[in-house]
C-alpha cells in the first residue's frame, strides 16, 4: 500500500478542514514545505497536496506555495484543486507537480479529461471524485452535482483514465475509518484503473484493513491520510 501524507493548502498554510467545511480550519503550519520535509524524511514516497483556495475559486491559487513544496523535496507530488483548464495544467505542471488530480473539471467537462490526457500521458492525470452518498460532490465540496460516483467513473475509465482517488466526504477529517463497502464498490466498478482511497482513517487498524482489502481487490493502490498524522493518531515511520 502507497501511503499519502496530504498538506492542504489554504492561504498559504497547512491546514485540515473537517468534512470540507472552509468554517471548520485548523492550521498545523505556515511552512507547508517544511510539512512535507516531514513527511520525506520519515519515509513518505508521495504526497497529496490540495489547493484548497483554489478549488473555492476555480483556478490554481497557492502556486507560489506549491512550487516551494516541489523545489524542496526529492520526492514526486501531485495536486488537487482548481484545475480546471489546459493551462491551470501548464501552469501547476510547471510549479514541479508530478501528476494533476481533476475533480469538477471530470464532471463538467469530459473532453477536457481526454485532451489532458492526450497532451500529457494518463499516467499524470488522476480523476478525484469527491461523493457524499455515493452522490458526486464538486467546486469544494460545495456542491452537490447529481451525478453517481460510480457511473461517473466508469464513464472517464472508458476515455482512458488510470487512476483514481475515492473520498468519502462524510469521513473526512472525522477519523471514523474509511467508508470500506464504497471503497470495495468503486475498486469493483473500475477493475482496469488503480485506486487511492480517502477520508475516515483515523487509526492503523484502518490502514491495515486497507491493506487486507488490497490483496484481493488488487486495484486498490493506496491511501491518503492527514488529520490521523497531524493529530499524531498514525505515526507515518510505524505504519509504513
Amino acid at each position: 500500500m502507497l501511503i499519502l501524507p496530504a498538506i492542504d493548502i489554504l492561504s498559504g498554510n497547512c491546514v485540515r478542514l473537517f468534512q470540507g467545511d472552509y468554517n471548520k480550519e485548523t492550521v498545523y503550519s505556515d511552512t507547508p514545505e517544511k510539512m512535507g520535509r516531514q513527511w520525506e524524511n520519515a519515509g513518505a514516497k508521495y504526497i497529496h497536496l490540495v489547493d484548497l483556495d483554489g478549488a473555492k475559486q476555480g483556478k490554481p491559487v497557492n502556486v507560489s506555495a506549491i512550487e516551494k513544496i516541489c523545489s524542496t523535496l526529492s520526492i514526486p507530488c501531485e495536486l488537487g484543486g482548481g484545475i480546471r483548464t489546459i493551462e491551470d495544467a501548464k501552469i501547476v505542471f510547471e510549479a514541479g507537480v508530478s501528476r494533476i488530480i481533476l475533480g469538477t473539471a471530470a464532471c463538467d467537462n469530459d473532453s477536457l479529461v481526454a485532451e489532458l490526457i492526450q497532451k500529457y500521458d494518463a499516467e499524470k492525470i488522476v480523476i478525484g471524485i469527491d461523493a457524499k452518498d455515493g452522490i458526486v460532490a464538486v467546486k469544494g465540496w460545495l456542491e452537490d452535482s447529481g451525478i453517481d460516483a460510480l457511473d461517473l467513473a466508469c464513464t472517464l475509465a472508458g476515455q482512458g483514465v488510470k487512476r483514481f482517488i475515492y473520498t468519502d466526504i462524510a469521513r473526512d477529517g472525522a477519523l471514523i475509518g474509511p467508508n470500506f463497502k464504497a471503497i470495495t464498490e468503486f475498486c469493483d466498478s473500475v477493475p482496469q484503473c488503480k485506486v487511492i482511497a480517502s477520508g475516515g482513517v483515523g487509526c492503523a487498524e484502518h490502514v491495515k484493513t486497507l491493506e487486507v482489502m488490497s490483496s484481493h481487490k488488487t486495484n486498490l493502490e493506496g491511501v491518503i491520510i492527514g488529520k490521523a498524522l497531524y493529530d499524531g493518531k498514525i505515526v507515518l515511520e510505524d505504519i509504513l
